[in-house]
């Protein structure tokens, strides 16, 4: 994962999609609005994974929400964060686990949650559900407050 203080390396540039699991090309951008709340929400309708135990693609849209810090994640760097998903062996549920935490380490978010809305395979769907609020803050109450709501 990159911070490079707004040095973006991405933007404007070819772009190169790895082949599995990359956390390093996040990139990360000064919030220019640290002194008040909003939400940003990513929607990632083309997700794509491979089963851990057949190997077959999972298909997903994946959904992230966060009120951030400082520190933003840059899109194009997030795209190709989730293309690398593509070729990697994970369940569902540690994919969005996985995503959240990555992206709480890259910027340490105020508040973050990740859905992922997962297509059928075998007649089942899958909608895991993961979130995070700043430990000590009103923010880990609000973590508790939207997990004990959560509703798609």
């Amino acid at each position: 994962m990159n911070d490079r203080s707004g040095e973006l390396s991405l933007l404007g540039r070819k772009t190169e999609f790895r082949q599995d699991y990359a956390p390093d090309v996040l990139e990360t951008f000064e919030n220019k609005h640290p002194e008040h709340d909003y939400w940003v929400r990513f929607n990632c309708p083309e997700f794509t994974s491979l089963c851990p135990v057949t190997g077959q693609p999972d298909f997903a849209e994946i959904r992230i929400e966060y009120i951030p810090d400082t520190r933003m994640v840059e899109s194009k760097s997030l795209k190709l964060y989730l293309f690398s998903f593509r070729n990697h062996g994970n369940f569902h549920e540690d994919c969005v686990n996985i995503i959240m935490k990555d992206l709480i380490a890259l910027m340490a978010p105020r508040y973050i949650e990740v859905t992922g809305i997962f297509t059928p395979r075998g007649g089942i769907s899958i909608y895991p559900f993961c979130n995070y609020g700043k430990p000590g803050t009103s923010y880990e109450k609000l973590a508790e407050y939207r997990f004990m709501r959560h509703d798609l």
